[in-house]
């Protein structure tokens, strides 16, 4: 539960997780991430970061939305290094039976958006607190290259998960799927804040823009 000064009662447990669990659905996941095995080689995806990407434990993944494949870019480049990814999504992709069957099952996170939407904050704090890792756009939605203001979830999540590190993603190139038959050539990198971690006394909608004009300065909006 999410207490009265922001944080998770029983924070203890995020301390205490020292290695990352399986997620729920793991070998759906697999599964999907194996029949998709032909984006990497489309994409020409590169990744670069990743050593800011811990290899055990929980961290906080926030990524730029311009493309419907960036989460699965994102997805493809952690599986090297054997981390799993829960995103917090949008509640209405669940709307179709097959994609809720397969996201649910993949262990994936619906949020109501423009809602204070506290349970799936909660699960995305419970999935920290096993010692997994949780993919959030500060956007809210797929940007499409706009430049969007962030909104607040994504510091109140970081806030009520202290000592769970932050990790910023740039996603690049896969906005370019559009060009088909030609391929596009897209990229994935991972990079600590410059600004430092957040910080408990930063207010929440400037914690969210910092993050996401961090995220900017390496992938500018397109329009």
């Amino acid at each position: 539960m999410i207490a009265g000064n922001g944080e998770i009662e029983g924070n203890d447990a995020l301390q205490e997780a020292s290695t990352a669990r399986p997620i729920a659905g793991w070998r759906l996941y697999q599964a999907i991430r194996y029949l998709l095995r032909w984006l990497r080689w489309w994409l020409r995806l590169e990744v670069f970061g990743l050593e800011n990407l811990p290899v055990e434990g929980p961290a906080l993944i926030v990524s730029n939305h311009d493309s419907l494949l960036d989460p699965l870019a994102i997805v493809e480049a952690m599986v090297w290094r054997r981390r799993l990814l829960r995103f917090l999504a949008k509640s209405t992709l669940w709307n179709s039976r097959i994609l809720a069957w397969i996201l649910s099952r993949a262990g994936q996170i619906p949020v109501q958006r423009g809602a204070n939407d506290s349970a799936a904050i909660e699960a995305a704090i419970a999935a920290l607190a096993r010692g997994e890792t949780v993919g959030i756009f500060p956007e809210g939605t797929l940007s499409r290259g706009e430049n969007l203001r962030a909104r607040r979830g994504v510091a109140r999540l970081a806030q009520a998960v202290p000592g769970v590190p932050v990790v910023l993603v740039a996603v690049r190139g896969c906005t370019d799927f559009k060009r088909f038959p030609g391929r596009p050539r897209a990229s994935v990198e991972f990079f600590m804040p410059a600004g430092g971690q957040p910080r408990p006394d930063e207010d929440q909608e400037g914690l969210a823009q910092r993050l996401l004009d961090e995220i900017r300065a390496r992938i500018p909006p397109t329009r």
